[in-house]
């Protein structure tokens, strides 16, 4: 991986991608960081794409903050882009700074889009990360 930070190397790392993996990424505003975007880009060897794109994605990148709308049908919306075992990663303003978003909230909205959510990474100085997969269907007896 080239440039950017030990500490947003780090991260990278944790996202668990490989060189060919496709990113897509939702919620691009002035506020994102860069320096994980370059490192993401690097990692995988391929561009990130949108969603507008028309190709399954192994990972999505969704950055949200509290005034962006509905974060269900944000998080629905990306579901529509990842492949089966694909996760996605939600950036959301860390405590204090403008469009912060209650943990409660990303819980409830995750259940009801049919998402668990695994982990939380550390992240850049502004983001806090959580990693959300689908949720297992229940077992057929």
């Amino acid at each position: 991986m080239t440039g950017g930070s030990p500490e947003t190397a780090a991260t990278v790392a944790r996202f668990d991608l490989t060189a060919g993996d496709v990113v897509g990424e939702m919620g691009y505003d002035d506020d994102v960081d860069h320096d994980l975007r370059d490192a993401i880009e690097a990692a995988t060897g391929t561009e990130m794409v949108d969603e507008d794109a028309d190709e399954v994605v192994d990972a999505v990148l969704l950055w949200w903050r509290d005034d962006d709308g509905d974060l269900i049908d944000m998080m629905v919306d990306a579901l529509t882009l990842l492949a089966d075992d694909g996760v996605i990663w939600l950036l959301t303003p860390k405590t204090g700074r403008e469009g912060y978003v209650e943990p409660s909230d990303i819980a409830e909205a995750a259940r009801t889009a049919g998402l668990s959510q695994t982990t939380t990474v550390g992240g850049p100085a502004d983001w806090t990360i959580a990693r959300l997969a689908r949720g297992r269907a229940p077992k057929k007896r």
